[in-house]
């Protein structure tokens, strides 16, 4: 019997809540929306799947629950013990949400291994090789990871077009707070970099970077970008470099992106030495772990 394939990708989205509220349920539901979700599968029936669901900021915390599947076909490919990913379905209604079904289901760690799956995503680990990758910056020449070995490197993955303000925003007021502790140690300044790293090349051209990038350091059109760069991959490069640094990235509403969060932390060897894959992270704590590994 052949199998549908499952898409392997990673997402960690900020969705609201999916609990019908009795004073609202009267209303006519909306457009179904789309949010993610990751979690350990449970259990399976024909039409379901109980999932393990992790923390999803803004919405609830860590629980279980049931799940209907939008596509049952692909149920034979979930077994107990799956870590998955998968697209959340929900009807607005009013101010709640329901009529709950997941689609897109991602296997991203598999307790029983009977296939393989057509992508593979790497999980950053401390003491992994970053590969030298190659960019195009803010200033349109082409920078590559291995030129800034010698330095501690702090990168994470933004679009400019990015509504979230928790997402993207939040990454980059969080690397602005970063560069500005940094610049108070002239010394700590000279052994750092810093690194936004766009997924969406098409649109994030360096003209859209170095405003985008002016912004966020203050300096708006006279920033030089010495100390913190804003750059894309080419398209043909963007998925190894996704795949590497665990970015799933997928078309959403009205032009947007969804996505995950993925920020690192790179020694002066050019390995990995933290990875952040949420918006929790915090610059104080970051800026620890950036003086440690520059001592």
């Amino acid at each position: 019997m052949s199998r549908k394939p499952l898409l392997l990708l990673t997402f960690l989205v900020l969705f609201a809540g999916c609990h019908q509220n009795t004073s609202t349920a009267s209303k006519p539901p909306s457009a179904a929306k789309t949010f993610t979700i990751r979690g350990r599968v449970l259990s399976t029936d024909a039409t379901h799947v109980t999932l393990d669901g992790e923390k999803v900021p803004g919405f609830m915390e860590a629980m279980t629950m049931e799940y209907k599947l939008a596509d049952p076909s692909v149920v034979s490919e979930l077994h107990p013990g799956d870590r998955i990913t998968a697209k959340i379905l929900a009807d607005k209604e009013g101010d709640n949400f329901g009529n709950v079904r997941l689609k897109d289901i991602v296997v991203i760690a598999q307790a029983r291994p009977d296939y393989k799956p057509p992508v593979s995503y790497h999980v950053p680990t401390a003491g992994d090789v970053v590969p030298d990758f190659k960019l195009l910056n803010q200033s349109a020449r082409t920078i590559h990871l291995d030129q800034f070995k010698g330095k501690v490197v702090l990168m994470t993955f933004i679009y400019t077009r990015c509504q979230l303000a928790d997402f993207c925003p939040r990454m980059s007021h969080n690397f602005s707070d970063i560069d500005k502790a940094l610049a108070a140690d002239p010394a700590l300044y000279r052994q750092t970099h810093l690194i936004s790293v766009s997924f969406d090349p098409t649109y994030d051209t360096p003209k859209v970077l170095r405003s985008y990038g002016g912004a966020y350091t203050g300096n708006y059109t006279n920033e030089k970008f010495l100390h913190w760069d804003f750059a894309a991959p080419t398209e043909k490069e963007l998925p190894a470099m996704t795949q590497f640094f665990n970015v799933g990235v997928t078309p959403g509403d009205n032009k947007s992106l969804t996505h995950s969060l993925s920020t690192v932390l790179i020694g002066k060897d050019g390995k990995i030495v933290d990875w952040y894959p949420t918006n929790e992270w915090k610059p104080e704590d970051v800026l620890v772990a950036i003086k440690k590994s520059a001592a």
